[in-house]
């Protein structure tokens, strides 16, 4: 493994809040997870699963055969209209990616390009040049600080989302091929699928290899972690689903899910407790140009169980990709007959069929946060749709929302105690301030000095002369540490038993973080269950958070 760079912390920005979900109980008494702050842009909804799933194992279940009051909050989708063409890759596109603010996609090209979604500019670093070959896959972290891909060279690399530098490479064991790749809702691990029908599991914050192993004989095409993070789903060129966890476990294998292979598979982001099940949807689609959507259900005593929801035949061609929305509502796919087709995931009924790509469409990709649809294609282009029947003012002013403050450099997404001396040469940048980019560089000054200076300082160490130069800087000094004094402290920063901010975070069996004095006393009542999932915890063994006791303690600094 090669490092380009240190990896301070995983995730631990304020727009990380998939670890630490807030406890929401909903009329129908289950226990839902709250919707995080990154999708807080979106109208969301919870997804409610069947309470009776069906005894019919793998039958076909017809469109418009189950009520729809099993699955009430279908989100209308009046129209669909293309905003935006990518033509800048010089090969087929292979996959696409969309973040809160950003869009990467990735070609046969051996580029990943990146593109900011207000203004639908390429980012300076972009595009980005690691690979030897032509890359297969990309996709972002929950906080968009990280981008991985993953290539016929065998490597997965991982990007920093700020400078577009090169923070750790993996070489998948057996120097494989790399077809697909996955990074877990809390950035944890890293998953790479391989050609040999090996996957490898990578400590994100370590950087070393945790788990490696043969899922299947054929090629690994597809993956995606559910979720929780604490599984997986892999698909394969043979046509089986298979469900593992982070040990490599196989808990549920789904045979000849698409009998010709499977070509893409998606959990869906929302999951439902019920009882002592955790129940969540995974859409998959392949080479017998169906699509399906099933229902995965975790239960502590039977285990894993899969059922299929819907079989869709919407396209005429091989299906290529599939995705779900980031509230669940709709599913999408992309396919060789090169329409993207547009789901109701609940009903499964089709809203629309897109037709503008000249050659097959390879991938498709949901914004988490805007009603963007994004599609790439073998015509080298990449499509963004805009869903929904507000007018261009309304999505702009949407946009504007999601993107406030993130210019070209990405900065604003990190504390300004946290940025590096390119963040602060960013700002400068920004704010009309190029002038002072080299002196400041020249100074080391980085995100917690530039809060700590003053008119003096820039006198007589920084040596700027202009005291109407100097007193344009400190007011914008002044803004930011205002802005830092009004923040709220953000959701994962949260006690999910007390919401309070946490002083000795610990994680717990369950994956979650915890006020180590409110888990000990959970425990310490004798409940041996998740507080957030209500499954039985293997272990009352609290290991301590130190990412997120750092995390909160530079917020607090600047509070």
């Amino acid at each position: 493994m090669e490092s380009g760079q240190k990896v301070e912390h995983i995730c631990a920005s304020p727009t990380l809040l998939s670890v630490n979900y807030r406890r929401s109980v909903h009329e129908d008494g289950l226990l839902w997870p709250q919707i995080s702050k990154v999708d807080a842009h979106c109208n969301l909804s919870p997804l409610r699963a069947p309470r009776h799933l069906s005894t019919r194992g793998n039958q076909e279940v017809q469109e418009g055969e189950r009520a729809q009051s099993e699955f009430p909050g279908t989100l209308a989708v009046k129209m669909a209209s293309a905003i935006h063409t990518f033509r800048d890759h010089r090969d087929d596109v292979n996959c696409c990616a969309l973040s809160p603010t950003l869009l990467a996609t990735c070609s046969g090209d051996k580029t990943i390009r990146v593109y900011s979604l207000s203004d639908f500019s390429e980012l300076p670093f972009s595009p980005l040049s690691g690979h030897g070959y032509g890359v297969h896959w990309c996709c972002f972290s929950t906080c968009e600080s990280y981008l991985a891909s993953c290539s016929t060279d065998a490597a997965v690399i991982i990007w920093s989302m700020d400078t577009g530098e090169i923070m750790f490479k993996c070489e998948h064991p057996g120097r494989s091929p790399v077809r697909v790749s996955a990074i877990a809702s809390d950035s944890s691990v890293v998953l790479s699928g391989a050609s040999d029908g090996t996957v490898a599991i990578w400590n994100f914050q370590s950087k070393t290899l945790r788990r490696t192993g043969a899922v299947t004989e054929a090629s690994v095409v597809a993956c995606s972690f559910t979720p929780c993070g604490q599984m997986f789903v892999t698909g394969c060129t043979l046509g089986d689903l298979k469900v593992w966890d982070l040990d490599l476990v196989q808990l549920h294998a789904e045979k000849d899910a698409h009998d010709l292979g499977v070509t893409c598979c998606r959990c869906d982001s929302i999951s439902q407790a019920d009882g002592e099940a955790v129940k969540f949807r995974l859409v998959s689609c392949g080479q017998d140009s169906q699509l399906k959507i099933w229902i995965i259900s975790q239960h502590a005593a039977s285990g894993c169980r899969m059922q299929l929801l819907h079989t869709l035949k919407a396209q005429s061609g091989p299906v290529l990709s599939c995705a779900f929305s980031s509230d669940g509502q709709l599913v999408a796919s992309g396919s060789v007959d090169k329409t993207v087709a547009l789901y109701d995931a609940n009903h499964g009924t089709l809203l629309h069929t897109l037709s503008q790509h000249e050659r097959h469409v390879t991938t498709v990709a949901f914004s988490p946060a805007l009603p963007y649809l994004a599609s790439g294609s073998m015509d080298k282009t990449v499509i963004v749709w805009r869903l929904g029947d507000g007018g261009s003012a309304q999505c702009a002013e949407a946009t504007a929302a999601v993107c406030q403050g993130r210019k070209r450099a990405g900065h604003s997404r990190l504390l300004v105690s946290d940025w590096a001396e390119e963040h602060v040469a960013a700002w400068l940048a920004e704010e009309g301030l190029e002038e002072l980019v080299s002196t400041f560089k020249s100074h080391s000054i980085d995100g917690p000095e530039l809060l700590g200076l003053t008119k003096d300082t820039l006198a007589k160490e920084l040596h700027v002369g202009s005291v109407g130069l100097r007193g344009k800087v400190v007011r914008k000094i002044e803004e930011l540490r205002a802005a830092l004094v009004g923040s709220a402290a953000p959701d994962e920063f949260l006690c999910p038993i007390t919401q309070e901010v946490m002083k000795d975070p610990v994680i717990a069996a369950d994956g979650f973080s915890y006020e180590r004095e409110a888990m000990e006393s959970w425990i310490g009542a004798k409940n041996r269950t998740s507080p957030m999932t209500n499954l039985p915890l293997q272990t009352t063994l609290l290991t301590p958070n130190r990412m997120l006791k750092m995390a909160i303690a530079r917020w607090r600094a600047t509070q």
